[in-house]
């Protein structure tokens, strides 16, 4: 009799420690520069969190999270037959002007480009943008 409502506890337990754990990250961005306040550490996780230079988790707005989703799908690509330019580890040279320049991880690979790198997908340029962005706007930075 016993038996079954230990298990049955156990159960409940397993459960509920699965639920509500952390969000996987979509993204990290490291983020350097000759500008002031280049310097910038972005992890973007799932769950409309981001983590700004080691600091706390910060929420972020949904149409955010859209964007940040749409942008690990487009640089992971569909599969390893198709894959994004992270799978392939596409990484750009900066232009003779550059200011910034940027190192996104994703789950499967990485991307290296400058904010002048010649021939960017068109993703590196929403990449730039929302790490500006939530920057900006979620971490309280000036850059």
């Amino acid at each position: 009799m016993r038996a079954p409502l230990v298990l049955a506890a156990v159960l409940v337990a397993a459960v509920l420690v699965g639920c509500g754990g952390p969000s996987p990250d979509l993204f990290a961005v490291n983020r350097t520069g000759r500008l002031p306040g280049a310097k910038l550490e972005l992890v973007v996780g799932d769950g409309g969190q981001v983590r700004c230079n080691g600091g706390a988790l910060l929420d972020f707005p949904s149409d955010m999270l859209i964007d940040a989703r749409e942008i690990a799908r487009e640089l992971n690509g569909e599969s390893e037959e198709d894959p994004g330019p992270a799978r392939d580890g596409l990484v750009l040279e900066s232009g003779a002007f550059s200011n910034l320049r940027y190192r996104v991880r994703t789950e499967f690979g990485s991307v290296g480009f400058g904010d002048t790198s010649k021939d960017q997908p068109e993703v590196f340029y929403r990449v730039a943008k929302l790490t500006r962005d939530l920057a900006k706007k979620v971490c309280g930075l000036a850059r």
